[in-house]
């Protein structure tokens, strides 16, 4: 057959091209070539693109790039969408298996019934203050951790008035975080009590906003359980409507036991005869 077979995936509106490692190989995937499957114009469209790759039994490595084509260690709603590939694809049997990834081992769950997935993340610190950044108006506090990926967390009054395009580039290339920058994730409280915080992420290597972001979820839900805001578990509703849920253990500033659950659907199977 001529071509790639791809298959388009969604975690709560973050969308991925995911490839079976088992017909390919990272080194014929240079950024030009991954920056052209993810173009929303003359490519398939993505906010990022997976290989999948089976390592050992109930064992599958994972190599995740961003629409741009540079290599990202971690992507949580990429991690959700490759558990359940994996258990489709019987690159290993459902129930419990590891993604092996750049930032390390990631236990996950999908029993290979219906969307759902879970992944299990290391413990992590939660996410520190940052006095030296000024809120600015509706914003009541910034906070930065790593969570796979360097992330900053804006807690604001109203997720609906933020200037995400402008506020969030800005924060992103922030000199104060180095030459990586980091994702930038605004949260703001969901309605009523008991109702999902709601969260919108800007997204470094897309340089846009994404309509979910799990490990910008994880370090939102830690940063506010922290903080005496929430408490865990958390429910959280992205642009991408699907809830993500995070579950963790808080112990004088480290999380523990931590684990993102959400949405690995698949789209469709296809054909890509690109570059």
């Amino acid at each position: 057959m001529r071509g790639t077979i791809i298959y388009k995936m969604t975690g709560s509106g973050n969308d991925f091209v995911m490839l079976d490692g088992r017909f390919t190989s990272p080194d014929r995937w240079p950024a030009t070539r991954v920056a052209a499957i993810c173009d929303r114009r003359s490519g398939v469209g993505a906010d990022g693109l997976v290989m999948l790759t089976p390592d050992a039994p109930g064992r599958v490595r994972m190599t995740y790039w961003n629409s741009d084509g540079s290599r990202a260690a971690m992507c949580g709603n990429a991690a959700l969408c490759s558990t359940r590939l994996a258990v489709y694809l019987e690159l290993a049997e459902p129930g419990e298996l590891c993604l092996l990834t750049d930032a390390g081992v990631v236990p996950a769950r999908s029993d290979g019934a219906g969307d759902g997935a879970e992944i299990r993340l290391p413990d992590v610190e939660a996410p520190k203050e940052m006095p030296e950044l000024e809120p600015a108006a509706g914003e009541q506090w910034l906070a930065f951790g790593i969570v796979g990926v360097p992330h900053l967390i804006v807690r604001v009054d109203d997720i609906e008035r933020i200037d995400l395009p402008s506020r969030g580039r800005a924060l992103r290339f922030d000199q104060r975080f180095g030459d990586p920058g980091a994702n930038v994730n605004f949260v703001a409280p969901g309605g009523p009590a008991g109702e999902p915080w709601a969260i919108r992420t800007y997204e470094r290597g897309v340089e846009g906003e994404t309509l979910a972001c799990g490990t910008g979820t994880v370090a939102a839900a830690i940063a506010l359980a922290d903080r005496g805001e929430a408490s865990l578990p958390l429910r959280f509703r992205s642009r991408g409507g699907p809830e993500l849920v995070v579950r963790a253990e808080l112990d004088r500033g480290r999380a523990h036991d931590v684990w993102l659950e959400g949405q690995g659907r698949l789209l469709f199977r296809g054909v890509w005869e690109g570059i």
